[in-house]
């Protein structure tokens, strides 16, 4: 999955990361024929603002579909310290998209809201994939598969390494307590990576068996290394050095929760 530009970072970042529909539908595009499967889509208001609008969303997710037929896209709910958990839970309401991250620790804000959210996407066939932080959010998952909260059968976990706001850098060190945490659930889970250390990071959930994500959210450009020049720049370099440890990139048709 590349999720090309996330909730922060604008053009003064780099001049290369993708704001409008027309640039998120182009660096789809160009990182689906690298071998990408999926989109994280974030959208932006005419300001170049994180929003959660329905109809930025419909309109993105037209033009990506039009560039990229075939790519999974993957709307994102995240609040980005912008949105509460009823602005999030209208979005789903509203687009009732195919696949949807959720943060567990956003969503905790109102658990009555929280448990409408998980039901409205159950509803509608959304595929969730929890964004978790933290021990505290594995614990928070834990509780709620308990209680009914999140219906048993979303199991699909995004584990981030690293934060954007304190700068705290990924290392591949922090993800073998992680996988330790998670291990009850069964999660089929993913990892995300803040930092110049991201493809590292990346490689060593590939060799852990997970799935990735890559992209300008993360990283815009390895460890004392000049900038990627776009987002497909990152994918390619990232694909070159897997296969370079012997793995394999799944036909673009693959279904990756089917096997995992």
């Amino acid at each position: 999955m590349v999720a090309p530009n996330g909730a922060r970072r604008g053009k003064s970042d780099h001049a290369a990361l993708p704001i409008t529909s027309r640039e998120l539908a182009a660096t789809a595009a160009e990182c689906h024929r690298l071998g990408a499967h999926r989109l994280h889509m974030h959208v932006r208001d005419q300001d170049g603002c994180h929003s959660l609008d329905a109809g930025l969303y419909r309109e993105a997710l037209a033009a990506v579909g039009a560039a990229a037929p075939g790519m999974g896209i993957q709307i994102t709910t995240e609040s980005a310290g912008i949105f509460d958990v009823a602005a999030q839970l209208a979005c789903l309401e509203s687009l009732r998209p195919a696949a949807a991250s959720v943060s567990v620790r956003e969503m905790a804000r109102d658990r009555d809201l929280a448990r409408r959210a998980y039901a409205v996407a159950a509803e509608a066939g959304t595929e969730v994939q929890h964004i978790l932080y933290t021990p505290d959010c594995v614990a928070q998952l834990t509780r709620w598969y308990q209680d009914g909260t999140v219906p048993e059968d979303m199991r699909d976990a995004i584990l981030v390494l690293g934060q954007y706001a304190s700068g705290l850098e990924a290392r591949p060190d922090m993800l073998p307590a992680f996988l330790t945490e998670i291990a009850p659930l069964e999660l089929n889970w993913t990892l995300c990576a803040f930092g110049g250390a991201e493809h590292a990071c990346l490689l060593a959930a590939i060799e852990a068996g997970g799935q990735v994500r890559i992209g300008f959210e993360n990283s815009l450009g390895a460890q004392g290394a000049p900038p990627w020049g776009d987002n497909a720049a990152s994918v390619a370099a990232f694909i070159e050095a897997a296969a370079a440890r012997g793995h394999r990139l799944a036909p673009l048709d693959t279904d990756l929760r089917a096997s995992s």
